[in-house]
């Protein structure tokens, strides 16, 4: 098709070589999560049978975000956030090389394997908040959606469709392989990071993706070094929880996971099992699941298209309600094939929305407190995940799993519809004057 007469097509920035590295870095790390995805709930089955001690293995997992979040954001906003990042993969890497030793030597015990991993979560803590914030500094803000889509996309790819069954065969060959291999990913990750970014990365040092003159760097004075670290949370904090956009949209995340999170503990319950509402076996359980990531890649791939023919405000609203209608087919139609076209679809809403609100949150935030907001964000939306799952086991027990399901439904829509009413175009153009009449300011008034 020939372009009118008067018209050109729109170029499109490039992303370039740095996104390439932080591209690169975000596959090879998260092809190591997907290895020890799968490898640690099994290692640990064959160290304990005691529900609540399995069960400790998530808890290991998300406690140092509930933790660490808010002094991790606050840290990178200070600090050079490539150099945080690396001392954090460093040390996941030294994490694993002690697992794979203490595998090899028969010491790997449960309370090993839960002190290891509470080591290696605080360490994601602070590599995962400094590479959120490298994301709006390597990529032009023209295609912050079409970054996060690669990215986001990558990440499912690494965890779910090689990641996952790579970690499973590596644990037929022993432990220390399912530890190792990681452990050698975490150091791809650092050689790409570690040659493909290279000079400074603080707070204000890069905004759309390139670099900015020194007193912009500098940011303004309520960003100064000298700002205390409590001040710098609260700061984070309350910039967060006053702002018209952000807040409806943490709000309505930390809901949204608790639900999700309530609903999916017992998921298992209602497919596996001839005694199930669904019937099937262990085997076709793994491979309906991945239906979920199927749909996020196409989420991952479509969501810049889908941003250029539809408002980002009302493509939020369309995914965020059919992800959360379509959370009600295992219950209305307990059939595998219904279930896996549900969740192909539950899958790319589910990243198409989280293309949006990151992108969102990347343009919203400047980029001196964008560290330190995320942290916040990530400390409230990650701490109602386990309460979440607790309140599923819970209402499961004394109601049956109908009730889990179709009470995550309602919380979902409920708080969307909050979120739609609270988060309009009109709010969304002020938080963009505002933001841009920041940045500008902090450029006049340099320190």
């Amino acid at each position: 098709m020939t372009a009118s007469l008067g018209t050109s097509p729109k170029t499109l920035e490039p992303l370039g070589r740095r996104f390439v590295a932080l591209f690169a870095s975000t596959a090879s790390s998260n092809l190591a999560d997907g290895i020890l995805l799968v490898a640690v709930p099994l290692i640990g089955l064959g160290l304990t049978t005691s529900p609540l001690r399995i069960s400790l293995l998530s808890a290991a997992t998300w406690l140092p975000w509930l933790l660490l979040g808010l002094y991790a954001g606050a840290l990178i906003d200070r600090g050079d956030r490539r150099r945080i990042m690396l001392v954090a993969m460093a040390l996941r890497m030294v994490v694993l090389a002690l697992a794979t030793g203490a595998a090899l030597a028969g010491a790997l015990t449960m309370p090993v394997l839960l002190g290891l991993l509470l080591v290696f979560g605080a360490a994601e803590v602070f590599a995962d908040t400094a590479a959120g914030t490298l994301i709006p500094a390597v990529t032009p803000r023209s295609r912050l959606a079409s970054g996060n889509g690669r990215l986001l996309g990558v990440q499912q790819v690494a965890n779910q469709f090689v990641g996952a069954p790579l970690g499973g065969f590596l644990l037929t060959a022993g432990p220390a392989w399912a530890f190792g291999v990681p452990g050698l990913l975490c150091g791809i990750a650092i050689a790409c990071i570690g040659l493909g970014l290279r000079g400074s990365y603080r707070a204000g040092d890069h905004v759309g993706g390139a670099r900015v003159s020194e007193p912009a760097a500098r940011g303004p004075k309520d960003a100064a070094p000298a700002e205390s670290m409590g001040a710098r949370i609260r700061a984070g904090l309350h910039y967060l929880l006053a702002h018209p956009v952000l807040r409806p949209l943490v709000i309505t995340g930390a809901a949204m996971n608790l639900a999700n999170t309530a609903y999916f503990a017992v998921f298992v319950l209602w497919l596996v099992g001839p005694t199930s509402a669904v019937g099937l076996s262990e085997q076709m359980y793994a491979i309906l699941i991945t239906t979920v990531a199927i749909g996020a890649v196409l989420g991952s791939v479509l969501a810049e298209h889908l941003l250029g023919r539809i408002t980002e405000t009302r493509l939020l609203a369309i995914v965020w309600i059919v992800n959360s209608a379509l959370l009600a087919v295992p219950v209305l139609l307990p059939n595998a094939w219904a279930i896996g076209t549900a969740f192909v679809v539950i899958g790319f809403t589910n990243m198409v929305g989280n293309v949006i609100t990151r992108a969102m949150r990347q343009r919203l935030i400047p980029d001196v407190m964008l560290g330190r907001v995320g942290g916040a964000s990530a400390t409230l939306m990650y701490g109602t995940m386990p309460v979440g799952a607790l309140l599923g086991g819970a209402v499961g027990e004394a109601f049956g799993l109908p009730a889990v399901f179709l009470g995550a439904v309602a919380v979902c829509l409920i708080f969307v519809a909050y979120a739609i009413a609270r988060v309009t175009p009109a709010v969304v153009a002020r938080a963009d004057a505002d933001r841009a009449a920041l940045e500008d300011a902090a450029v006049g008034t340099g320190d």
